[in-house]
């Protein structure tokens, strides 16, 4: 999938050492550095230190560059992520600094944690193990869903009491967005906002904003020795409804189908209710990731495959809704 806005950002040896510095690291303790390929949007590198310890640097895109609307100030949500889940094997936060001044965005410098992406592991993980990873999984999920808020919606953005109005407020955004870059979509934005709108009275269902995630697929939860050692890339995370999870944590399925992790979460009622939430929660996403491919750029035989499950699973999800 290539794009032709670069969201990448080359910091300098000189750079690196301001951003050490601002953390209380000598400049001197560096060791080596390394870029992480695996990033799209931030910038990422490994930095090892001289006696073996290894951190990790996340620089925001320039704030000049094109995006969507919720995606402001994204590094500040992901550091109150790691600082608010911190019963999860979350990275510890060393340093963040969104003053501006030591690099001209944003950036955050975290600890290091063991082991590789699950989703770059996934064919050498064997059945049994993956049952029990699932299983494992749920029970973080649980946990961290039971650290709450006191409002519902985006960190840095609009925030309510009530989780109808925060999330009707989040998906009015993104379809200002599909607007302004003319996303092609399986339904007009009209027929969107009002199917949504029309089951919109089971979000006042949900009376507790929980901490959600809403990235929880495989290339975001890092395994070794067949043991969970992290979750990390919390910048998308929001306060809201737990089972807006559901929907990356079965990305293109149905977690209701996911035994294992259902019975390491505690187990879901899937009365109407849920499937409609659940619904709901999956168009949100899925027009997420057909809208922004338009502000980066993306093109290529691997975007059209993606865009076309995409829109099949949106119009699925949409059909649960009429």
């Amino acid at each position: 999938m290539t794009s032709i806005n670069s969201y990448q950002r080359h910091v300098d040896d000189g750079q690196l050492a301001g951003v050490l510095a601002a953390a209380g690291i000598e400049p001197t303790r560096l060791a080596g550095r390394v870029q992480l390929s695996e990033a799209s949007y931030n910038t990422a590198y490994r930095l090892k230190l001289t006696d073996g310890s290894g951190l990790v640097l996340k620089i925001a895109p320039d704030p000049s560059m094109p995006g969507l609307s919720y995606e402001r100030d994204l590094m500040r949500t992901e550091t109150l992520f790691y600082r608010t889940a911190t019963a999860l094997p979350v990275p510890e936060v060393v340093h963040a600094d969104f003053s501006r001044s030591v690099l001209d965005t944003d950036f955050l410098l975290m600890t290091e944690l063991p082991g590789g992406n699950w989703y770059g592991l996934r064919e050498s993980v064997a059945d049994d193990d993956r049952v029990r990873l699932r299983r494992d999984l749920g029970g973080l999920v649980a946990g961290l869903h039971r650290i709450t808020g006191d409002v519902f919606g985006y960190p840095q953005g609009e925030t309510s009491t009530s989780w109808r109005t925060a999330f009707l407020g989040m998906l009015d955004a993104l379809l200002a967005d599909a607007l302004r870059w003319e996303t092609p979509l399986p339904r007009s934005v009209t027929q969107i906002r009002q199917l949504i709108g029309a089951n919109a009275y089971v979000l006042d269902d949900v009376s507790t904003p929980s901490l959600v995630h809403f990235d929880l697929w495989p290339g975001n939860i890092l395994l070794q020795d067949g043991q969970i050692t992290g979750i990390v890339d919390g910048e998308r995370a929001f306060w809201g409804d737990p089972l807006a999870e559901m929907v990356s944590l079965a990305l293109f399925g149905d977690i209701a189908d996911d035994a294992a992790f259902l019975e390491g979460y505690g187990g879901i009622e899937f009365d109407d209710s849920a499937r409609r939430r659940i619904a709901l929660y999956q168009s949100y996403l899925y027009l997420i990731m057909l809208i922004e491919g338009d502000p980066r750029g993306y093109s290529g035989p691997d975007r059209e495959g993606l865009v076309k499950i995409t829109s099949l699973c949106l119009r699925k999800a949409l059909g649960v809704l009429q």
